[in-house]
């Protein structure tokens, strides 16, 4: 069973935030000067009550399966935009040889590598890690890594979504000047779901995998979905319609809806995976231990923030800074790209009035705690928060092995 921090005295604790708030002092500064931090903090109801430390005794690490736990094939894998490595981890625990990972950004470049020595990042500094340079990562995966078409692997990846996600813009009037649905569009992401295409239609992957937001289905009433599947079809592809899974099926602590679309030239289409009939509750990772951990880094609060946070109920809306306190017992809401200063809502802890640290979310997103995420902390939680769950990840690769390739071995 893991020990809670020290907690402060309910008394001392309101007496403390209500002199900070009043004087305007660092409620950060002084819970250090005392000798605490926010986990010493409590709410004024609530806590225990889920039983969060106790329903965990049978955790001790991610709820993905270890690396080399799963007999290894030769089944290459490459992955386009990849990010913190979501899908690759969850590939990479099913069995597949990772080949490659492209990605532009230089951050996560920086954690895939410092995690991964020995997989192969085509990105930044050393590559432009742009796939719409088709000349220059043609020649890589050609010379590079000698991929020829009919290309035996995999092909994975998710197209940057920000111009198709519902989340990111429900704020913002359709006619205003934030809003940024604009999907296909868009002068940036718009059209980078084709481009992964073409390499799919150049490099004849026995299988593919393409994932993003639901709001993909929708943003034009699916008319480009339905061209990029008649394209994929007409490459000689058998593919599954697209389907929108949401993660908290399949194992994973945290309700997340993304649509999913799978292909296969073998003449035997990938299938998606079979639903699990129990959820699996966010207080079964947020019990863990966080002493010495990687990563454990939150916003900085203020006190007038807490004095409100600690008043709410598992699973209450707290209206002014729209946070949710999650409820133990239940997965967690999505986890998003918000920032260490700001840039989105965030989740409290369902025991600690304070907001998700990159390593709690990181836990509900299911990559294990040896995963370090490297840059500043709003960068961090960027990461986290775009990524796939490793552990949806590997039950889709699962599958795909199991359909495509295991009569093959």
């Amino acid at each position: 069973m893991s020990v809670r921090p020290e907690k402060l005295d309910l008394k001392l604790q309101v007496d403390l935030l209500r002199a900070c708030a009043s004087e305007d002092i660092s409620l950060d500064y002084e819970l250090k000067r005392l000798g605490f931090s926010y986990d010493s903090l409590r709410y004024r109801k609530g806590e225990g009550s889920g039983n969060l430390f106790e329903a965990s005794q049978d955790v001790t690490g991610s709820l993905l399966p270890a690396s080399g736990t799963v007999p290894q094939t030769s089944i290459p894998v490459v992955s386009f935009f990849s990010g913190a490595g979501g899908l690759d981890l969850g590939f990479e625990a099913a069995g597949f040889h990772h080949a490659a990972a492209i990605e532009i950004n230089p951050l996560f470049c920086d954690t895939l590598r410092k995690n991964r020595p020995h997989w192969s990042v085509l990105g930044p500094p050393v590559h432009s890690g742009d796939i719409r340079n088709k000349d220059e990562y043609s020649h890589l995966l050609r010379q590079g890594l000698g991929i020829r078409a009919p290309f035996e692997g995999v092909f994975i990846g998710g197209p940057p979504c920000q111009s198709f996600s519902i989340a990111a813009n429900q704020r913002f009037s359709k006619s205003g000047e934030n809003f940024k649905r604009t999907g296909f569009d868009h002068v940036d992401y718009g059209n980078l779901l084709f481009e992964f295409i073409w390499y799919i239609k150049e490099f004849l992957p026995r299988a593919f995998l393409i994932e993003n937001v639901a709001g993909l289905l929708s943003v034009d009433d699916g008319v480009q979905v339905q061209k990029a599947v008649e394209e994929l079809c007409a490459a000689g592809y058998q593919v599954q319609e697209p389907k929108v899974l949401n993660a908290a099926s399949f194992g994973v602590p945290q309700y997340r809806q993304r649509v999913f679309l799978l292909g296969s030239r073998t003449g035997e289409c990938p299938q998606y995976p079979v639903r699990e009939p129990l959820l699996v509750p966010c207080g079964k990772v947020l019990s863990l231990p966080v002493d010495n951990v990687e990563c454990h880094v939150t916003r900085v609060h203020r006190a007038k923030s807490i004095l409100r946070y600690m008043e709410m109920n598992y699973g209450q809306r707290e209206p002014l800074g729209r946070v949710d306190r999650l409820d133990p017992n239940e997965p967690s809401k999505t986890v998003i790209a918000g920032g260490a200063n700001g840039g989105g809502r965030s989740h409290l802890h369902p025991e600690v009035p304070r907001t998700l640290s990159v390593r709690e979310c990181a836990r509900i997103q299911t990559f294990p705690d040896d995963y370090i995420f490297y840059g500043p902390p709003a960068r961090q939680f960027t990461q986290v928060g775009n990524a796939v769950p490793p552990l949806l990840a590997y039950k889709i690769a699962t599958s795909i092995y199991n359909v495509t390739y295991k009569h093959r071995q």
